[in-house]
């Protein structure tokens, strides 16, 4: 059975989102806010929650005006079923999902690290339509970078549906599904490593004199200003370094001794363990 495109992008479109924890929220809110592309026909209205967690869904009602269920047999008739849960819960939750009537002509997007297109596959009902996608929490404030690929049954236009649902939240970006592991190593995780650069380097700077919360606020800005410069000019990482590194001057000396403490090789040995446990996930 096909899933109906002209449906999904209407307003009237059902969408169940199972697991309402900090990435399904993410989504969720971002869709609702949308006011272009894929999801800006999308209200309150269209979605569904499911969540476990009696205290997180009386939270989610009262924020977003939603409706919840404690249990995915509740979810109903939905056209999109956004699989927000964790890897390891995933097997637990599939059956009652792929149980519900209108699991066969939806669309299902799995936002669950290291799990395969075909091992959710066999789990959802034969045929079913399905999108993997590795977002990141930036989706939080509509800065998110995501990775997606299509399963098996998936269509060219849906994997293209589900790139612009996104892309309302962030920037989202089609690869093979061979490189899914890899890229959630770098989007997936990457705001942890920022975030413990930013930490980092605020305590060196408090260690050095300067007040603690001002050194963690002024690290972050700066990082976040990085990033903005590269990704709003175009301006690759090297052209960024290069320009900011004076011949003689402080950053090429900060750069030569992160390099000697092992700097670039120990992100690569954390990005290689990250990679490493994406494939126990989905093993």
């Amino acid at each position: 059975m096909s899933v109906d495109l002209d449906a999904l992008a209407s307003p009237s479109a059902r969408v169940a989102v199972i697991g309402g924890g900090k990435m399904g929220e993410a989504i969720l809110g971002g869709w609702i806010k949308a006011q272009s592309g894929a999801a800006a026909p999308w209200s309150a209205a269209c979605f569904t929650v499911v969540e476990p967690n009696d205290v997180r869904r009386e939270y989610l009602e009262a924020e977003y005006g939603v409706h919840c269920v404690a249990d995915a047999t509740e979810a109903g008739a939905a056209d999109l079923f956004l699989l927000a849960v964790k890897p390891q819960v995933m097997p637990a939750v599939l059956p009652g999902i792929a149980a519900l009537p209108s699991a066969g002509g939806a669309l299902f997007v799995s936002i669950a690290a290291g799990l395969s297109t075909a091992k959710l596959e066999s789990q959802l009902p034969e045929g079913a339509h399905l999108v993997r996608v590795m977002p990141n929490v930036a989706l939080l404030v509509e800065k998110g970078a995501t990775t997606l690929c299509a399963g098996s049954c998936a269509t060219h236009e849906e994997l293209s549906f589900v790139r612009d649902l996104f892309g309302c939240i962030g920037d989202a970006f089609i690869v093979d599904e061979g490189q899914m592991d890899i890229t959630c190593a770098i989007n997936g995780s990457g705001p942890a490593y920022a975030a413990a650069m930013v930490e980092a380097l605020a305590a060196a700077a408090a260690q050095a004199g300067l007040d603690a919360d001002f050194a963690e606020r002024l690290a972050a800005q700066t990082v976040f200003g990085a990033g903005a410069l590269m990704a709003e000019r175009g301006q690759s990482a090297e052209e960024t370094r290069i320009a900011v590194s004076s011949p003689g001057g402080t950053t090429l000396a900060a750069l030569a001794a992160m390099e000697d403490g092992g700097f670039s090789e120990s992100l690569a040995a954390g990005v290689r363990a990250a990679i490493a446990r994406s494939k126990e996930l989905g093993a």
